[in-house]
């Protein structure tokens, strides 16, 4: 027995205190008729045509194809590990080998193809460390001052950084706190679009279902319709003939925009290897030319212009990158000693094979494979630092001004530069956004219309076979609401 509680409002309560315990009984089993009556049926009645009609079963529905493939794939999250692995110590036994060659080839290498010794030189670039090395070098008085200076300014110019740093940063994300909020309050409207065009999708279908299922519904037509004709599915174009015609001229334009790039890369190379050849024409005629200037040095050399003569010459067959049987032909006709003759033959022609030569020692230091030390400092400090060593020259005084000024306004120039940059990429890119989210409703309605026909279709393809196997229209009419109520509240929903 089904037992039914009472309401717990105050007057049910009265009514069951004044009741008699047969008031009560009888209350109860007409509660229990009422139950038994709505959701209890007949034995006679027993089965699940009713389910099959309220849920719309089909008789025939498969499980989906992809449900039955194979998932026991092979693991193979250890093959990449292994892979570096053995691609690294591939590397190391490769480099060895590499070694021992090197080794092998430096000892029958000639002599004027060794590469030279190079001297270690450790450049002070920064003007913090150029200080400390003044202070270990020469620890003086006037030294000590002048880096006690710099730090001083140093620490400054670090602080006021910080601060234009932070104050940029505070600004900035201030400004991009009032771009989300402007943009989230433009999308109100654009959601609005999207959620109304939904709503509206599902009234225009529970519409035309409504009609469509009527027409097999009503009670004024003897029969039910021929099963012909019928609205496969309602699927809604939202393209048009326009939007086609831009999608063929969008085709056509890359079509033509990629044969005109072939041909410009075609025309391009063309004109590039008419330039290559032209050039090697031109230095041809360069080289020709010099090789008369040479025949004309040779011509004129006495003995004594030799000494002139012997740096133009050698100067001359580098540039024509002469070979020693050319030289020594040229050279044979020089009206020196034979002696200076033959040296200056061996001499040039050694400078010509020789594969490298020794840096300036102004710059790259004696070739000595020990560490030098040079400072080439672009620092505004490094102004102060002048000026604090020699306080009485005014120069440097002026010299340190005008480049910290130039410095810091440049810093504080670029500051505000990116500032503004940074803020008005941001609201360009909330516009962008916010018209990308314009344009999105489309897609997403013609999604939720494309979602929406295809949760729905297959039950009103069950309805049309229900119609030809010949079901009653009291259960159809059952299925037909079902199927509207499933296009009003089943999936997709319209707040997702």
């Amino acid at each position: 027995m089904i037992k039914i509680n009472p309401l717990a409002d105050a007057e049910s309560i009265r009514q069951q205190r004044n009741m008699t315990h047969t008031q009560k009984r009888a209350e109860a089993l007409t509660k229990e008729g009422v139950v038994v009556n709505t959701f209890v049926k007949d034995p006679q009645s027993m089965g699940l045509s009713d389910t099959y009609n309220n849920m719309i079963i089909s008789d025939s529905a498969r499980m989906p194809s992809k449900l039955y493939e194979p998932s026991n794939k092979p693991d193979k999250s250890f093959i990449p590990v292994m892979a570096v692995s053995l691609g690294v110590m591939s590397a190391v036994a490769l480099f060895s080998a590499f070694v021992k060659r090197n080794a092998k080839i430096a000892i029958n290498i000639a002599k004027e193809k060794w590469m030279p010794t190079i001297t270690r030189n450790v450049n002070l670039s920064d003007e913090l460390t150029q200080i400390v090395y003044q202070l270990v070098q020469n620890p003086s008085r006037t030294t000590i001052v002048a880096a006690t200076g710099v730090l001083a300014l140093s620490s400054m110019a670090f602080m006021g950084k910080t601060f234009l740093d932070g104050y940029k940063d505070i600004w900035t994300k201030r400004k991009e706190a009032d771009i989300h909020k402007s943009l989230q309050e433009n999308l109100i409207s654009v959601e609005t679009q999207s959620f109304s065009g939904k709503m509206q999708i599902i009234r225009s279908m529970l519409s035309n279902r409504a009609k469509e299922f009527d027409k097999y519904l009503n009670d004024d037509k003897d029969k039910i319709l021929p099963n012909f004709g019928r609205q496969k599915f309602d699927q809604v174009s939202f393209t048009s003939k326009h939007d086609d015609k831009n999608s063929k001229k969008n085709a056509l334009s890359l079509i033509l925009l990629g044969l005109g790039s072939v041909a410009s890369i075609i025309v391009l190379g063309f004109y590039a290897y008419k330039n290559a050849s032209k050039s090697r024409a031109y230095i041809e005629k360069y080289l020709n030319d010099t090789k008369k200037v040479i025949k004309e040095v040779v011509k004129t050399s006495t003995k004594e212009t030799k000494a002139d003569d012997m740096e133009q010459l050698e100067n001359l067959f580098k540039i024509v990158d002469a070979e020693p049987d050319y030289i020594k032909s040229i050279m044979r006709d020089v009206k020196w000693d034979e002696a200076d003759k033959n040296s200056f033959i061996e001499n040039t022609i050694s400078k010509i094979k020789t594969s490298t030569t020794k840096v300036n020692p102004n710059i790259g230091g004696d070739g000595t494979a020990k560490p030098a030390f040079n400072s080439f400092v672009s620092d505004y400090r490094a102004f102060f630092y002048n000026w604090l060593l020699d306080t009485s020259n005014p120069q440097f005084k002026q010299l340190f001004f005008g480049v910290t000024g130039v410095t810091a306004a440049s810093y504080i120039g670029k500051l505000l530069g990116d500032a503004i940059k940074d803020v008005q990429v941001k609201k360009i890119n909330a516009e962008t956004e916010l018209e990308l989210q314009k344009r999105l409703v489309s897609t997403e309605l013609r999604n939720f219309k494309a979602k929406k026909d295809a949760a729905i279709q297959p039950l009103v393809d069950e309805f049309y076979r229900q119609v030809d196997a010949g079901k009653s229209k009291t259960e159809l009419k059952i299925m037909a609401e079902n199927i509207l109520f499933e296009i009003k509240n089943g999936a997709p929903f319209v707040y997702s």
